[in-house]
Order: structure tokens, then sequence, then C-alpha cells
């Protein structure tokens, strides 16, 4: 594999396998459930009846299909990074002045707390607010997380390095639209909350 196929970026739409989300109903309903605990609350862990709630929302409540249709009305799109693939949204402003803006969510955490604001970052004019406050924005799946792979051999660095490593290519060409250097590109992070430490940024680059 060349080095242009490495780092192409490749359009990208969640479709789950219909047999894949039958399997996981089916093994959510055969689940043996653990006695009742001697205490109530969770003093001695989560309740069963918590659990057995959560386990028939998953199975019978919670349309996958619609929330699947919801994040695939957003540009999406994978590309390689440490031999690692990852999954992102790039979302173009109608603006031609837009500032790329990239957003990486915490763990836990996943791009789909970020839909609700895709846009009033990239299209405030829209909604009554002024074009100066306006993004393109790059929102990828950080690895291990949703489509995106993690490598376990890669996950410390990365975790490590934070914001002190340079954004990936991919993401700084796709934020700049082709721009090169002298352009600003805003990042704003969130949390990587393990015994790696914690990764929390919100720098501007110039």
């Amino acid at each position: 594999m060349n080095e242009d196929t490495r780092t192409a970026i490749r359009p990208f739409e969640l479709d789950i396998p219909q047999a894949a989300l039958d399997d996981l109903a089916a093994r959510l309903g055969a689940t043996r459930w653990p006695d009742e605990p001697t205490a109530s609350g969770w003093s001695q862990g989560v309740p069963p009846a918590y659990l057995k709630e959560l386990a028939g929302h998953w199975r019978t409540a919670y349309d996958w299909r619609e929330h699947e249709a919801n994040l695939n009305r957003f540009p999406q799109f994978t590309t390689t990074i440490d031999r690692t693939n990852v999954h992102f949204l790039h979302v173009r402003s109608p603006e031609p002045d837009a500032l790329p803006l990239l957003i990486t969510h915490g763990r836990p955490g996943s791009i789909v707390e970020f839909l609700d604001v895709v846009g009033p970052l990239t299209d405030p004019r829209a909604r009554g607010g002024t074009s100066a406050h306006t993004f393109d924005l790059v929102i990828p799946s950080i690895p291990g997380s949703g489509s995106s792979a993690l490598r376990g051999d890669l996950a410390g660095d990365r975790l490590r390095g934070g914001v002190r490593r340079p954004a990936s290519p991919q993401f700084r060409d796709a934020g700049q639209g082709g721009q090169r250097a002298g352009d600003r590109l805003s990042l704003s992070g969130g949390q990587l909350g393990d015994e790696r430490g914690q990764v929390a940024c919100a720098v501007v680059m110039a």
C-alpha cells in the first residue's frame, strides 16, 4: 500500500448489517441475570433491575435505524492515521471565510454529542446569528470510539502526546480546504480520563 493510499480521505456512510442488530437483540434477550443482591441500592454494584430495564430499552425501544439516519445526514469520511483507521465528520460552512475548527470528544463519549451544534456553528446566519462566528467543522471519532479503530500499541502514545502532537495532515488539510500555512486552525477537545492522564485542549493555532 503506497503513501497516497494510506492517507487518502474516503467517503463513509454508517450502515450496520441487520443481522448484527438481530444478533445483539437475541443476545440481550438471552442474558442470564444474577441473583438479587442482599442489600438494596447500589452498595453491591449495579442493581439487576436497573440492568434489566437498560437491556430492555436497547432490545425493544431503541431505534438504531433512526439514529443511524440522523448521523448519515452529515458528510462522513475515514482516513488512516498512524496505521489506524479514523472516522470523522467534515461539515463545511456556506460562508467563504469560515474558520476551520477541529472538535474532539472525550472518553466516554462520541461525535453524537456534537450533532446539535453543527448547524449553529457552520451556519449561524440561518439561525439569526452573524457570519463573524462561523466554522468549517472536522469532528473525528477518537481511536477506539464509534467507527474509529483502536491500536493498543499506539493508544498510550497518542493519549500522552495530547495537544503537543501536531494535527494530522489529513485533518489539517480537510479543515483548511486546501489552504496552506499561515491560515488559522482552531482546536477544541474533551477529556480522555484514564490512567494515562487527562487531555483537555482549547487552543487556537496560527
